[in-house]
């Protein structure tokens, strides 16, 4: 069995770990998850809960926190075929989703809204990106592939602690397209839903971050303790981390999201 690789670390010492989907949700605020353009509307209220909105009022980004969930809350973006009018799709993350995950996510969201805004393709609502792109690299990082006859396919890490789930069969549009979750399948620390029409383009940025070899800076106490033994220290520091009591504490430095398209 392994063996946990934090045992003779101090609580608070400072850490690089790889895999992203086991390493915790990391220090979060609105401008490490929020890329957003500066002509775009962002309110915060006091209590942490948050609001964005796009110039063109199609796309609306929100954080709603639950202090006594298990998993703190969601972030959701939804894209609207017209200002105030219905849903063309929508995405949620438990705010226990790395933040590495949520800026790369909202990365390539603002990328595609900005080639939508200048070239008019409407790929934010119709995107023929095929499902390969996100999950491709899955497959390169060493994830096994399972198709089910219910028309859905499951990818997993080698120690099923992170799962990509792809409904190939669409049965019903209230069914996500895409689905992630990392941790043990019983109690997962953090979930991911995609649904229907949500352009691949986003899935395949979520998905390439996913897998990223990029380790991810963490402190030791923050790192979800039951799977600690599949983590892998990359590098330690011996900074400390300031305590913080704001449920959106300052984020650190992160390096771009990488490109999918």
């Amino acid at each position: 069995m392994p063996t946990d690789p934090f045992t003779d670390l101090s609580p608070d010492q400072q850490v690089k770990v790889l895999p992203r989907h086991l390493a915790g949700p990391g220090p979060v605020d609105l401008g490490t998850v929020w890329p957003f353009p500066e002509d775009w509307s962002v309110h915060q209220a006091d209590d942490g809960a948050a609001l964005a909105t796009s110039p063109c009022l199609r796309l609306v980004a929100s954080l709603a926190l639950d202090a006594d969930s298990p998993r703190k809350g969601k972030w959701t973006v939804t894209a609207n075929r017209a200002p105030f009018g219905s849903a063309a799709w929508q995405v949620t993350f438990d705010a226990t989703t790395p933040v590495e995950l949520l800026h790369d996510f909202h990365s390539e969201l603002v990328d595609l809204y900005l080639e939508d805004r200048h070239s008019g393709q409407g790929r934010l609502l119709e995107d023929n990106t095929p499902p390969q792109e996100a999950y491709t690299l899955l497959l390169a990082r060493g994830w096994s592939h399972q198709i089910k006859t219910d028309g859905t396919r499951f990818f997993r890490d080698p120690e099923s602690l992170g799962v990509v789930r792809h409904r190939y069969a669409i049965v019903s549009a209230d069914s996500p397209t895409w689905s992630a979750w990392g941790g043990y399948p019983s109690e997962p620390y953090w979930r991911a839903r995609f649904s229907y029409g949500t352009p691949t383009t986003l899935a395949a940025a979520f998905t390439a971050s996913l897998v990223s070899t990029e380790p991810v800076g963490r402190v030791v106490k923050d790192i979800p303790f039951h799977t600690r033994r599949h983590i892998y220290v990359a590098a330690a520091t011996s900074a400390q981390q300031p305590s913080v009591s704001s449920p959106l504490p300052v984020p650190p430095s992160f390096p771009g999201p990488s490109r999918t398209r």
